[in-house]
């Protein structure tokens, strides 16, 4: 019995070598047919790309407007949150892990989902935030400014956004945010984008609030690679979205003051990296994400959202 399960493990092993094989052909002839122009643009000569991170962010929530014909204004603000995470990346293929060491340590209660996949033509970010560690003030005209403690406010938010390259044979937004591309000499592109955010805030005490937002907006930008130095890469992108649809709303006690429509009112998501590649593996880095939104007018209601990503890394190419 032991001796034909071994017969057995023997015989298999051929065909799992030859599937790792075919497997390894396939992903190799997809990770090195990718159309660019090499001259601008390259694949690292290595299949493996091992990387550490260390990541901030934060949020900020601003209000103004106007009720029974007194102004109010408001401003909330969420304690920066810091992870530590590894990356490995086979062939284009890549998986990460983050931790957050004031969250292992109980100091930090929220919850925070971010997918992004940032492809040579097409690409997303998806953000979602439960949080209840805005902090801020909150003053009504005539009245004394209250200030909002921390676990005042809760927040369920959604920040979503997609781009098309139009130039991804000479520009590489890969080379500037995950490094699976090398930009050798400096490029840039017209983008077209799509942008979503939805969002509920709620207090938990006086004065009781509640903002409920929901946007949709198109547009395109611009992103350019700068290439001043073999092995140095200056990134700069922006993408303004024009909201085509907006839904929102913010009740103060019991009284509901929707926003009207206010041309122009605008998504934008900007980003920025500096990549510096050391000898021939490895490389080293900053790069960040930044969000607005803008809606309504002073005269009723305005919103302004803030939600941004610092992040350095350091990886090694195998």
């Amino acid at each position: 019995m032991i001796l034909f399960s071994c017969i057995t493990a023997q015989a298999q092993f051929p065909r799992i070598r030859h599937f790792l094989h075919l497997t390894d052909s396939i992903l190799s002839l997809r990770y090195n047919s990718a159309n660019i122009d090499t001259s601008y643009v390259v694949r690292p000569k290595t299949k493996w790309t091992l990387s550490g991170r260390a990541n901030m962010s934060g949020a900020k929530i601003s209000t103004q407007g106007k009720i029974d014909g007194r102004a109010f204004e408001s401003q909330m603000k969420a304690d920066y949150k810091t992870t530590l995470s590894a990356a490995v990346n086979f062939q284009g293929i890549s998986v990460s892990l983050a931790l957050n060491p004031a969250k292992l340590m109980g100091k930090y209660n929220d919850y925070e989902l971010n997918l992004n996949s940032y492809g040579k033509k097409l690409g997303f970010e998806f953000v979602y935030q439960r949080a209840k560690n805005f902090k801020g003030w909150h003053d009504v005209e005539g009245e004394k400014r209250i200030k909002l403690p921390t676990d005042f406010l809760s927040l369920k938010s959604i920040n979503a956004n997609a781009y098309f390259v139009f130039n991804s044979r000479r520009f590489s937004y890969p080379a500037a945010l995950t490094q699976s591309y090398i930009q050798r000499r400096s490029a840039g592109s017209f983008l077209l984008s799509l942008a979503y955010q939805g969002q509920q805030l709620k207090s938990t005490a006086e004065p009781f609030i509640h903002l409920r937002v929901m946007n949709i907006g198109m547009g395109g930008g611009y992103g350019y690679n700068y290439v001043p130095f073999p092995k140095w890469l200056f990134h700069i992108s922006a993408m303004p979205n024009l909201i085509v649809y907006s839904n929102t709303s913010v009740t103060d006690n019991d009284e509901r003051v929707p926003l009207h429509y206010h041309f122009p009112e605008v998504i934008i998501t900007s980003r920025g990296a500096v990549v510096k590649q050391i000898g021939k593996r490895y490389f080293t880095g900053l790069s960040g994400v930044f969000n607005f939104t803008g809606i309504g007018n002073k005269r009723r209601l305005e919103v302004e959202n803030t939600k941004w990503r610092f992040r350095v890394f350091f990886g090694i190419r195998l």
